[in-house]
């Protein structure tokens, strides 16, 4: 396992994501509270990016393709059509900078 520079915490406005290229992508988002995590970027119902375009409601990652929905901390489907879990990863915070652990 590797950690990877992702951002700085002031570069993500709390309630977005963006998603970090690389040989799988990875969805980073903030919550509203500015907690931060990451997750596959491909929701698993349909191959679809969630770093780009999903909604973050609280601790729930919203597909808007077919309305699947995930916990943005452990990656469980919350609903039909998803029924297979996102691959999450760490996350770590130092000195202002996000860093992901693939």
């Amino acid at each position: 396992m590797e950690r990877h520079l992702a951002c700085t915490v002031d570069e993500m406005e709390k309630g977005t994501s963006r998603t970090l290229d690389g040989d799988v992508p990875i969805a980073l988002f903030r919550s509203d509270e500015g907690e931060f995590y990451a997750t596959a970027d491909s929701c698993t119902h349909e191959k679809w990016s969630l770093g780009e375009d999903s909604d973050l409601e609280g601790d729930e990652i919203l597909c808007p393709l077919h309305m699947a929905r995930f916990d943005v901390r452990t990656g469980r489907p919350l609903c039909f059509p998803a029924t297979i879990a996102l691959q999450t990863y760490t996350v770590e915070i130092e000195d202002g900078k996000v860093y992901v652990i693939r």
